[in-house]
């Protein structure tokens, strides 16, 4: 059954009540948890939860306890990826394209400010409201870290997922963007060459098949003071709209492992291109028989690569996808010389399953000695019957530093487990082990002065120094299930954490001290080498590098409203919750918990807000979701409004699900699932049965845009929305008509293209005058089956007739649309935000200054007259209108 992501969090919260009580109470203790989360979401209505529905609840679909987030990582990141390549995929050469296209276009006057760039605080105490993760340990946070480096002079480097690379000259903190002027932030992996130079590989390969793409590798020979620029570029455009897991060195050669194969590079010049080394499946390659395939994505895959520190002639690859397919498994060249190399198959013996590998990380021994390695299993992952508590196969290594083994096993789930681990301590940790997300993210560290001495990364961070014999979790989940923990911070005795998700690690110096730094879903943490731990073997001594100066949070929403004398800005995060920040703050605070996802402000009352978390589950507040003392539910100052029809979380929606007032009349609030919603209450909603449910869009159909005005709604809309039989539309109707409600003509190859609907915005003076924000990239550099062409569409007639208005604007897919008072258009893209004046047909890029990242969303403040932008990797930007 689905089930409501809220309630899950109010188990999780429940669960630890529960177990932070002694045995005398623990009766009266059990009894509250039944009752708290037997609450339901309007008094009164349906029946309680019962006991018996526990275990399915826990062992069943994804929410924000730390496994089911497992779930929601893997739905996000495709979900992200689909609007980009669907129906097909991205062909080399359209970054490129799409660069040049940019750097010839007029600009506006002006120049953009950053809002975001302060700490911000998850554990603020200002807003600890019973659905919010404050106080679960992470403390000061930012987006997601892909790669680390850091060396023995106190420089450490930082690559956000879509922030680019970050430079601290201080062993962390105090950073400094490096790479804001290349076409793609994506960040894949980072690198220090043997030459002191930094490499950078862009595309996020966490997902390791059809995340968001990059435009290839770059060199930066001075990375204590200089920056990247496209001229950094190493090779051509081959490795263009690919991604790239891992970057490599050895005997004068780059080794890149992407999601197209192995390919190598001289490791000494910048010129010449990139050279395929080894694909499993060619024909499926871009320009291949097989390209057009709907798995083409999936079939060369490159997890890791691991040069032979004894032998550089000897290059061991990790390649596989994670859902198991017959290529997956170990490889090596023994014979690399001069630019060749021949490749084949291992077979691994010992314990390590050669029939089940799937997602794998290496990691060798400074001296060569031993080689460890952590797998993801895909059998596991592909089970439908029974819970499955892990989708991790094991931590292995190979005392003879030979990938054909013997491998012996030195962790596996329940090893992790009973180290420490958080997830041991939620409920038994059923249906959620250490590695239920292997699949998604790991990293494997050996400490370069010790070969027994292993760092790993999985949803937490663990620690071994004696080879794996013994493990420790040195960095929990969070500290909400230990007995240490108290939800007021007076009362609170459990050490600082990491953010949940580990992606990155590096070891390196400052000041003589040796540190290892650990990247993940909230940022840069770091601790001594040889650190401190308590009875728990949870590190006492981590410390948060995220000081406010590396903003690389990745939005999905913003929203803006009048607040007192001046403008608060909230938005939804990936995995950070939603952020807040009024007039006069200097920190940010987080006032939702969980993955933030699309929100609302009432444009003249800020504290009236809408923040959801994912899949529409919705929740509302009137007072900013200030703490009221929140250690019960009674105390919550926030409100379930998720809407449904049978029971909270039976609405299929996306993971980002859209929804949007009418900005002539705040009451009225539009949602889309499979369903199209109204609420005409306003902000007097208390339950998610006083939406109404006025269209169906179709079995397997999920909104993906939502704009009202005037009593006019649209709706955008995908199903399937995967390569393989993608579909779009768009569907019309009046609010308070549930008879005008229809689908628009948009046949599979004309005007609109077959593309994801990603904006839409309708003209508040005239409900038949709507525009059209269409994501992907246009058929020129889409293999796949009418992809179309154009970004902007517009029609004067409620959608009966469509005209291409994209003019001047690059290929490059397109997310938000804003319609401005006197016409002009603001318009959100992956590389850049656009205008176009009322009077113009052209595009100009809008004003100075804003990073070359995702644009998600843009919203409008008549407060300040200032149109507000979330990027998906650096924050919340601001441009006065008045500047132009």
């Amino acid at each position: 059954m689905k089930l409501l992501a809220t309630r899950r969090r109010k188990i999780t919260a429940a669960i630890a009540a529960v177990l932070l009580v002694g045995a005398g109470g623990a009766a009266a203790a059990g009894e509250k948890f039944w009752e708290e989360i037997g609450v339901l979401d309007e008094p009164g209505a349906g029946t309680p939860f019962q006991p018996h529905e526990f275990a399915e609840m826990m062992a069943g679909e994804a929410g924000e306890n730390p496994a089911d987030e497992a779930f929601e990582a893997l739905t996000i990141a495709q979900q992200f990826a689909d609007a980009r390549t669907s129906p097909g995929i991205v062909a080399p050469g359209a970054y490129s394209a799409a660069y040049a296209q940019l750097t010839s276009m007029p600009k506006t006057a002006g120049t953009w400010s950053e809002v975001t760039n302060k700490v911000y605080d998850a554990d603020d105490p200002r807003y600890r409201d019973w659905y919010s993760n404050s106080s679960g340990g992470a403390g000061n946070v930012t987006g997601r870290i892909t790669g680390l480096v850091a060396d023995n002079a106190g420089h450490v480097y930082a690559a956000g997922a879509d922030g680019g690379v970050w430079r601290s000259s201080t062993g962390g903190g105090q950073w400094t963007p490096i790479a804001d002027q290349l076409p793609s932030l994506s960040s894949g992996t980072l690198v220090l060459a043997e030459d002191g130079s930094l490499w950078y590989g862009t595309g996020e390969a966490n997902t390791g098949g059809t995340a968001y793409a990059g435009s290839g590798v770059y060199r930066l020979a001075d990375p204590a003071s200089g920056q990247f620029t496209p001229a950094s570029r190493v090779g051509g455009t081959e490795l263009e709209s690919s991604v790239i897991s891992k970057l490599r060195f050895a005997g004068g050669t780059v080794w890149a492992a992407t999601n197209r194969g192995v390919y190598s590079h001289s490791a000494t010049t910048a010129t010449g291109a990139w050279t395929l080394q080894y694909a499993p499946n060619p024909s499926f390659l871009p320009g291949g028989a097989d390209a057009g395939n709907a798995n083409a994505a999936y079939k060369n895959i490159v997890n890791d690569i691991a040069p032979d520190p004894k032998d550089p002639k000897h290059i061991v690859a990790a390649i596989a996808w994670r859902s198991g397919d017959t290529y997956n498994g170990f490889y090596e060249t023994a014979d690399y010389t001069q630019g060749s190399a021949s490749w084949h198959k291992v077979n691994p013996t010992g314990a390590i399953p050669a029939d089940d590998i799937g997602r794998v990380t290496f990691a060798y021994a400074a001296d060569g000695s031993a080689l460890y390695a952590v797998n993801q299993s895909p059998k596991l992952l592909n089970k439908l019957v029974g819970t499955v508590n892990s989708y991790l196969d094991g931590v292995y290594v190979s005392n003879s530093g030979n990938p054909a083994g013997p491998w012996s096993k030195i962790a596996e789930s329940e090893k992790l487990a009973n180290s420490g681990s958080a997830l041991k301590q939620s409920v038994g940790g059923k249906g959620y082990g250490p590695g239920i997300q292997s699949w998604y993210n790991h990293f494997l560290q050996v400490d370069p002065a010790d070969p027994k001495h292993v760092w790993l990364g999985l949803e937490e961070v663990y620690e071994t120094t004696d080879a794996g014999a013994t493990w420790k979790t040195i960095g929990p989940y969070w500290n909400f299930y230990f007995g240490c923990w108290a939800i007021s911070d007076k009362d609170d005795t459990c050490p600082d954490s990491t953010h949940p998700d580990q992606h990155s690690v590096a070891v390196g110096s400052y000041q003589g001290k040796a540190y290892v730094y650990v990247g993940n879903d909230g940022g840069v943490f770091r601790r001594p080498v040889n650190g401190a731990v308590n009875r728990d073997g949870h590190a006492t001594d981590w410390q948060s590098l995220n000081d406010g100066t590396i903003d690389a949070l990745q939005y999905y929403s913003v929203s803006v409203g009048k607040d007192g004398s001046g403008v608060g800005v909230a938005g939804g995060l990936q995995d950070n919750g939603a952020s807040i920040l009024r007039p006069g703050d200097t920190v940010m605070g987080s006032h939702f918990g969980g993955d933030g996802g699309d929100s609302l402000a009432n444009p003249q009352n800020f504290c009236q807000q809408v923040q959801e978390y994912t899949n529409l589950a919705m929740r509302s507040t009137e007072n900013c979701a200030v703490n009221p003392g929140a250690d019960t539910i009674d105390k919550a100052t926030s409100y379930d409004i998720q809407p449904y029809t049978n029971r909270p979380g039976d609405e299929p929606a996306r993971f980002i699900a859209p929804f949007s007032p009418d900005p002539g009349n705040p009451n009225v609030w539009v949602a889309g699932g499979q369903h199209v919603w109204v609420n005409d209450m306003g902000f007097a909603i208390r339950s998610g049965k006083q939406w109404k449910s006025v269209f169906d869009l179709g079995a397997g159909h999920t909104a993906t845009s939502v704009a009202v005005a005037g009593g006019t709604a649209y709706v955008g809309w995908c199903g399937p929305c995967n390569n393989a039989g993608f579909t779009r539309g768009v569907a019309t109707g009046k609010i308070g008509d549930p008879t005008s409600w229809h689908q628009l003509a948009l046949p599979s190859t004309g005007v609109v293209p077959n593309r994801f609907v990603q904006g839409v915005e309708v003209d508040p003076a005239d409900g038949q005058h709507v525009f059209l924000a269409m994501n992907g990239f246009s058929r020129r550099f889409t293999e796949g089956p009418g992809a179309g062409l154009g970004h902007v569409f517009e029609s004067h007639n409620g959608g009966a007739d469509w005209t291409d208005v994209s003019a001047n604007l690059p290929d490059v897919p397109a997310s938000s649309i804003k319609l401005l008072p006197g016409g002009a258009l603001v318009l959100t893209t992956d590389l850049a935000t656009f205008y176009r004046p009322g009077v113009s047909a052209t595009w100009q890029r809008l004003g100075s200054g804003l990073p070359l990242t995702v644009g998600m969303d843009v919203e409008y403040s008549t407060v300040d007259n200032s149109v507000y932008v979330a990027t998906h990797g650096r924050g919340i930007w601001r441009f006065s209108l008045g500047q132009l």
